[in-house]
């Protein structure tokens, strides 16, 4: 069953009624409905291609943030082999919103780590909706330290609506481990690709998306704070969380020309949840075009490419 946004409702309708006649048909052989369902079939497709034609920067964040979205452990399951997780920031425990272990893309070994949304009601309150804590963090910083001591490079998939703000993450150091996690991304001498895959919030996302390249999807976004949050601040209401959106150029169009985002990639017409294998394949693609060119770099280039990449980061706006 589709999950439909706000937006979508008259598309939610056109698909129903062409759902409805083909249920009657089945209950009733001699219908035949076929002709009038291809009909609404065909009003639905080019709907659906004019709601997706230009998305305002609000409803981009409804589609980042859709439901059956495909999340880390899609993409981990579809594009990689021989996957072994690791668990643990051998300190405190295991954060389950961020999972990562050693991998190989296309045969090539990688470590492979990401923030998980889980998928329902119980996997998500597991995975804390994908809000890590300062272990999680950690974790990362224990992948990336052996992942540059083994050589390897590391690939982060990016979703999370920002680090979880409760009162024990914050007693455990949550600020600190954000900041080292950023530093060790500036730090490792190995190839560091991330990939915005829906929500990309704040120091949050930051903490893994530190990269030598930086590739979102078409319809993810990335901020230093949600609409809604940014809404009660400024208006301090936050249903103007529309006027936030547009305010915050936190797609990836706006953050192309901002020189945050390296790669946009393209996502299937009606968003990534509409066809999951085209989106998962689409960012493998993306990501192995990446490795490659990076992989040609030495461990002091590679560094010194990501230095000059964040130093640089509003140098336009300012001689301007």
């Amino acid at each position: 069953m589709t999950n439909y946004l706000e937006f979508e409702k008259s598309l939610a309708e056109i698909e129903g009624k062409a759902e409805e006649l083909r249920a009657l048909a089945r209950t009733n052989e001699e219908m035949d409905v076929e002709k009038e369902a291809a009909a609404l079939d065909k009003k639905a497709a080019d709907l659906l291609k004019t709601l997706y034609a230009d998305l305002t920067p609000w409803r981009k964040c409804q589609v980042a943030r859709h439901p059956d979205r495909p999340h880390t452990k899609d993409y981990i399951d579809a594009l990689f082999t021989e996957y072994t997780p690791l668990a643990g920031d051998r300190n405190f425990a295991d954060d389950h919103s961020v999972m990562g272990g050693l991998a190989r893309l296309d045969g090539m070994p990688v470590m492979v780590i990401g923030h998980e949304k889980g998928n329902d009601t119980k996997s998500r309150i597991e995975r804390n909706f994908g809000m890590a804590r300062p272990e999680g963090y950690r974790k990362a910083i224990r992948l990336m330290e052996m992942a540059d001591k083994f050589g390897l490079p590391i690939v982060t998939l990016v979703d999370t609506p920002g680090a979880y703000p409760g009162k024990g993450a914050e007693e455990r150091g949550q600020s600190e481990a954000i900041a080292r996690s950023t530093e060790k991304c500036l730090q490792v001498r190995v190839p560091l690709v991330s990939v915005i895959i829906g929500e990309g919030g704040s120091g949050g996302a930051v903490a893994f998306a530190t990269a030598n390249r930086v590739a979102m999807l078409e319809h993810s976004i990335y901020s230093v704070i949600s609409p809604e949050g940014c809404a009660s601040i400024l208006w301090k209401d936050a249903e103007k969380m529309r006027e936030a959106a547009e305010a915050l150029r936190l797609t990836a169009q706006n953050l192309k020309e901002l020189g945050v985002c390296d790669l946009i990639i393209k996502e299937p017409l009606g968003g990534a949840h509409r066809n999951k294998d085209e989106a998962i394949k689409s960012v493998g693609t993306a990501v192995k075009k990446m490795l490659i060119e990076l992989n040609k770099l030495s461990g002091d280039d590679l560094r010194k490419d990501r230095r000059q990449k964040y130093l640089g980061l509003g140098a336009k706006g300012l001689a301007a």
